[in-house]
C-alpha cells in the first residue's frame, strides 16, 4: 500500500460517523450538500393529493429535481385556514435552497427571542435567543409568518416551477399497483392532506391500526388586531420588538408572536379538554376561552379580552408507522404521523424535512426499479428522526404543564441561568438546551439522506 493510500485509509477510519453523540464532523454536512446533486436522472409522472401547505411543498421539492409534477385539491379554490405558524432554521435552510427566499421575504418576521413567562404575573422564566444567534450558530433564520401568506409563496413558487394544478379534483380511490389516476399516466402519488382520515394511510397501514390518539388537550387559535394593542400603554410593550412570548401555567400555556407584517398578533391557548370535537359549540368558544385562563396575568387577559373571532382544534398525537409507502402510494404528514405543536416541529417543519428528502431520494435513482429502495432508504431515515421528534414535542407539553410545586419550581430555577445570559450546560426548554437545540436546529435531511445513499452503496 503506497503512503498516499494509507493516508486514505487512515483518514477514512476516522471519518466514520461516531456512535456517541457529538457534532464534530457536521462539518462534512455543508461539503456532502456542496457536492451533491438534486437533478433527477429518471423524470417521474408524480401526483401530489392536496393542496395545502405540505402538498405544494411536496410539489416544490419534486419539481426542481426535475419530474412532473401535478397536485390534485378537492377545494374550489385554494386557502388556508388558521393563523401563525413558525418556520424554524432547521427548515428555511431548505426553503432556501427550494428557491423560496425571494417568494417568503414580503411575509415574514423575523422574531429576536423566545420568552418563556409564568402564568400568573408573566415573569420572565426562561429566555432563547433567536437572532442573531440562530443565524450565526445554525446558518439560517428563524422566522413566524401567516399561514395564508405561507401558502401564498408556495403557490406561487410552485406555479414558476411548472407545477400543475387542479382544483375541484378530490381522490376517493387509490389504485397503488395500477398506471392511472383520473385516466392519467403516473409513477408514483404522493398522498398526505387528508390528514388524520386518510383514504391512502389504509393502504399503508396494518388492519385496524388507529391513525391517532387523543392527548386530552385542544387549543384556541386567534389573532388580534395590532393596532388596538397599540393603543393600550399596558400591553404595547409587547410589540417593541418581535418576540415570541409563552404564557405557561398548570396545563395550560399561551404562545404569542406577531405576523403580517406586524399588523396581526398571533395567540395560540392550549388547554385540557376531553370532550368529543363533534360537540363543541363554536358560539361559545369566545367565553369558554376566557375562562380558561381567568386568574392568569392580567395582561394577558386583557389581550384575551381583545379576541373577536376563535377556532377550536382538537390536539391529537400520531401512532408511529414502520411504513410510509405501499406500491406506487407514499403517505406523508398527518396522514402518516399528526404531530403536536409543542417542538414547533410539525406540519410546516418536519414537512419540509420530508419533502425534501423525498426529492433528494428520487433523484438518486438510476431507473424506476430503484424508487422502491430510495423510498426505503427515506423511510430509514425520516420515520426515525420524526418519532424522536414527536417524543421531544410530548416532553415540552409535559415540561410547560407543571403545576405550581416542587416540580415547577426546579424547573424555573433551572431556566434561570439562560434569563441572565450565563453560561449554562443544560435547560428544561428545549430551544436553548444545548443538546436539544443541536439535535434539532442543525439537523440536515438532505445531508442524512445522502449519508444514508452512501452507505446504502446503490
Amino acid at each position: 500500500m503506497t503512503r498516499e493510500h494509507a493516508k486514505e485509509s487512515l483518514e477514512g477510519t476516522f471519518l466514520k460517523s461516531p456512535t456517541y453523540p457529538s457534532n464534530c464532523l457536521a462539518f462534512l454536512n455543508e461539503k456532502l450538500i456542496e457536492s451533491s446533486n438534486n437533478t433527477c436522472r429518471v423524470p417521474l409522472n408524480i401526483v401530489v393529493v392536496g393542496a395545502g401547505l405540505g402538498g405544494l411543498a411536496t410539489a416544490i421539492a419534486l419539481a426542481s429535481s426535475g419530474h412532473s409534477v401535478t397536485v390534485y385539491e378537492q377545494a374550489p379554490a385554494l386557502g388556508e385556514v388558521g393563523a401563525g405558524i413558525q418556520i424554524p432554521s432547521n427548515s428555511t435552510r431548505l426553503l432556501s435552497r427550494l428557491g423560496l427566499d425571494p417568494y417568503l421575504e414580503k411575509y415574514v418576521t423575523e422574531p429576536e427571542v423566545i420568552s418563556f413567562r409564568r402564568w400568573e404575573s408573566g415573569d420572565i422564566i426562561g429566555l432563547t435567543c433567536l437572532m442573531p444567534d440562530f443565524r450565526n450558530i445554525f446558518h439560517a433564520p428563524y422566522y413566524v409568518i401567516h399561514r395564508a401568506d405561507f401558502h401564498t409563496a408556495l403557490h406561487q413558487r410552485a406555479l414558476d416551477l411548472g407545477v400543475s394544478i387542479k382544483l375541484a379534483s378530490r381522490v376517493t380511490e387509490y389504485n397503488p399497483q395500477g398506471s392511472s389516476i383520473f385516466s392519467r399516466e403516473w409513477d408514483y402519488c404522493f398522498s398526505r392532506f387528508d390528514r388524520v382520515k386518510s383514504v391512502a394511510r389504509r393502504l399503508v397501514d396494518k388492519p385496524g391500526q388507529r391513525a391517532f390518539e387523543q392527548t386530552g388537550f385542544a387549543a384556541y387559535r386567534a389573532t388580534v388586531d395590532v393596532a388596538k394593542m397599540k393603543a393600550d400603554p399596558e400591553i404595547s410593550w409587547l410589540l417593541e420588538r418581535p418576540s415570541l412570548n409563552i404564557w405557561i401555567g398548570d396545563q395550560r400555556h399561551v404562545m404569542t408572536y406577531t405576523i403580517g407584517a406586524g399588523k396581526s398578533f398571533n395567540m395560540v391557548l392550549s388547554h385540557p379538554d376531553t370532550t368529543d370535537p363533534v360537540s363543541w359549540d363554536r358560539s361559545d368558544a369566545l367565553s369558554d376561552m376566557k375562562r380558561e385562563f381567568q386568574g392568569w396575568d392580567k395582561r394577558l387577559e386583557k389581550i384575551i379580552g381583545m379576541i373577536e373571532s376563535t377556532i377550536k382544534w382538537p390536539l391529537v398525537s400520531g401512532i408511529p408507522l414502520t411504513r410510509w409507502a405501499s406500491g406506487r402510494i407514499v403517505i406523508l404528514g398527518d396522514a402518516a404521523h399528526t404531530m403536536l405543536p409543542y417542538m414547533s416541529q410539525g406540519k410546516c417543519c418536519n414537512g419540509c424535512r420530508r419533502w425534501r428528502g423525498i426529492g433528494m431520494s428520487l433523484s438518486k435513482i438510476e431507473s424506476k426499479a430503484d424508487i422502491p429502495q430510495a423510498l426505503g432508504i427515506f423511510e430509514q431515515v425520516r420515520i426515525d428522526r420524526t418519532s424522536k421528534m414527536q417524543e421531544a414535542s410530548l416532553l415540552n407539553g409535559k415540561l410547560w404543564h407543571f403545576s405550581d410545586g416542587p416540580l415547577q419550581r426546579a424547573r424555573d430555577a433551572a431556566m434561570q441561568p439562560e434569563t441572565r445570559g450565563e453560561p449554562f450546560s443544560h435547560s428544561p426548554n428545549q430551544w436553548s438546551d444545548p443538546a436539544t437545540q443541536m439535535w434539532t436546529y442543525q439537523y440536515d435531511a438532505e445531508a442524512e439522506i445522502e449519508i444514508a445513499w452512501q452507505r446504502s452503496g446503490m
